[in-house]
């Protein structure tokens, strides 16, 4: 059995090419996962109100035929795991959510519990369930698979929001995390190229790096059904050159004070005017208190917005519908392009 077909069998309500909307805190909620799931793709969340965002999103749902599932998936950042086994997991299961999404861990050996209790609880309760594991190296795509995922998100250095701090674009990791799933005889883990991906020709260019699907984050923000600030929205469509107006680096979380990842992840972000400042030699501590002011005002113009480097290709806020459907006809065309090109 090939990975792609393991994706179509596993989320039967997806259209090809399967695309998914990054767990993006704060960003995607319930609405963003109906509208996400309606149009065929597979939606990811994380939520604080878990139990009760849940039950919203099944209402929102009720018009899928044969609802026994909720076809959806919920992102955890797992770096502080305490409490995920005998807390979430339970609300997970009740509510037999389709996928997990494990990201960030602390070390390497803090997803091996996690995804066994999650199995556990599969067998034991007929919860067709499937676990992914987001990851930016080869090293932990590698422990990734050993510890059972059954899904790897690829996520290269264009990706907007947190990530690994050393690591590659997609373009070289992702042809090597497929060759290394042939070597290690694991045909059957689904990969998912994300980071920079937010049309059609991103598209294509991921399935043919070895991706069996895409995920994207930035472009579901720009999206009428995402709850992010307008002003989010705004500064991505006005963006451009995105190797120039967006940066990775650990200080967009120090000047908002949620430095709270390890040292071995950081976030790309547009540079917004906190940067700036202290590129110009402002102090944290005034950076931060002028971010506090702000906020205090009800004020959005300090606030961190997270995207990738592909944000000058980002034209116009859309419905989820019509972005994902633009992108299953632009993949079409794109390859019916390139096949003609190649005679």
């Amino acid at each position: 059995m090939t990975s792609t077909k393991s994706l179509q069998q596993w989320f039967r309500h997806t259209t090809t090419p399967f695309i998914a909307n990054a767990p993006m805190f704060g960003s995607a909620d319930y609405n963003l996962a109906a509208a996400v799931t309606k149009a065929g793709g597979l939606e990811a969340t994380q939520l604080i109100k878990l139990n009760e965002q849940l039950g919203k999103a099944r209402s929102e749902l009720g018009s899928i035929p044969s609802l026994t599932s909720l076809p959806i998936g919920v992102g955890f950042i797992t770096f502080n795991p305490t409490g995920f086994i005998q807390n979430a997991i339970p609300v997970l299961q009740s509510h037999r959510v389709a996928g997990i999404w494990l990201s960030f861990p602390k070390s390497d050996e803090d997803h091996l519990p996690i995804i066994a209790a999650i199995k556990k609880a599969r067998a034991e309760g007929d919860w067709d369930v499937r676990v992914f594991v987001q990851v930016g190296t080869i090293q932990a795509a590698r422990v990734a698979v050993q510890q059972g995922a059954d899904v790897l998100v690829v996520q290269g250095s264009d990706a907007g929001g947190h990530q690994w701090a050393q690591g590659a674009s997609l373009i070289s990791l992702l042809p090597e995390v497929r060759d290394m799933l042939q070597e290690m005889g694991a045909s059957d883990v689904a990969l998912l190229g994300a980071g920079g991906i937010v049309d059609g020709r991103g598209c294509v260019a991921a399935l043919g790096l070895g991706a069996d699907g895409v995920v994207m984050g930035t472009r579901f923000l720009v999206t009428a059904e995402c709850p992010a600030p307008f002003t989010f929205k705004q500064a991505i469509l006005s963006g451009s050159d995105g190797g120039v107006s967006t940066v990775k680096s650990t200080r967009h979380d120090v000047f908002q004070s949620t430095d709270v990842f390890p040292r071995q992840y950081d976030g790309r972000a547009i540079i917004g005017l906190s940067y700036s400042e202290s590129q110009l030699g402002a102090s944290d501590e005034d950076v931060i208190q002028r971010y506090k002011e702000a906020m205090a005002n009800g004020e959005d113009h300090r606030r961190t917005v997270w995207a990738g480097s592909s944000i000058g290709s980002i034209k116009e806020l859309v419905s989820v519908s019509e972005l994902i459907q633009g992108i299953q006809r632009e993949v079409r065309s794109t390859l019916a392009s390139l096949a003609q090109r190649m005679q």
